[in-house]
């Protein structure tokens, strides 16, 4: 049964790549403008054997590691004070949610100026690309945990830090791993915008070379390795919901 839903799952990318191959062998689209699949996949490999692709994805990978760990990190935090603390909300929760609306891209022409374009610059796009989504998430997921359970841990006895640690954040996971997960793969989509238009490595830049050289197969094996990494990224935070969540469900259900 798992196999057949992995082949009725994988049965339209098929499809699509039978008829990609065919609409460019045939001519179909114009110009040079849509190169076959077969050749897409010979430019990747030849890329990824001479080294071109796996340095700049390395420097692209350091990125979205530092910025988003850093990020992510302190938006839990923040999140986790602004939906425990009543008054930590009313102070924060103002200026999260002014500043939560604002594309992490929207703030670059000010980074440009503030930090410089250098490495500093998709680090700290990435950064803020995290750091509201998971504050905002991780309030949201506090601040929904059922009271009755907060009331009675307190009535047993439990400290305020206690029902933090025992109550509140377990069931508040799911929805904290959620953000995670979704900011993850947002991660990759806006350190590839950075990279285009300030710095001169990474998979943003191999972008903006290959457009100037009008390599269309080298665009599209880019795009393929974005896809795959914002996929790998999100499953990883899945799987790690799935592992760490699975004994909150059953509590919080109970």
């Amino acid at each position: 049964m798992r196999t057949q839903r992995t082949f009725y799952g994988a049965l339209p990318i098929i499809m699509l790549i039978v008829l990609w191959e065919a609409v460019a062998r045939l001519k179909l689209a114009p110009g040079n403008f849509l190169p076959p699949f077969s050749l897409v996949l010979e430019e990747l490999f030849y890329m990824t054997v001479n080294g071109v692709l796996l340095s700049n994805l390395a420097r692209s990978l350091a990125r979205v590691m530092i910025g988003f760990s850093l990020g992510s990190a302190l938006g839990i935090a923040v999140g986790i004070m602004m939906g425990y603390s009543r008054v930590m909300h009313e102070l924060l929760n103002p200026i999260i949610s002014f500043l939560y609306p604002i594309p992490a891209l929207g703030w670059l022409p000010l980074l440009m100026l503030w930090v410089g374009v250098g490495e500093m610059l998709p680090i700290t796009i990435i950064f803020i690309c995290s750091f509201f989504p998971t504050a905002y998430t991780t309030a949201t997921g506090v601040r929904n945990v059922d009271k009755r359970l907060v009331r009675a841990a307190e009535t047993l006895g439990a400290s305020p830090k206690n029902v933090l640690k025992t109550v509140v954040l377990p069931l508040a996971l799911p929805t904290i791993f959620t953000g995670l997960r979704l900011e993850a793969g947002m991660a990759w989509r806006v350190i590839v915008a950075a990279e285009m238009v300030a710095i001169p490595t990474g998979i943003g830049a191999l972008f903006m070379q290959a457009e100037s050289l009008i390599r269309m197969d080298i665009i599209i094996a880019c795009l393929m390795v974005l896809a795959i990494m914002c996929f790998l990224f999100e499953r990883i935070f899945q799987y790690l919901e799935t592992k760490v969540c699975r004994w909150v469900k059953p509590y919080g259900q109970g």
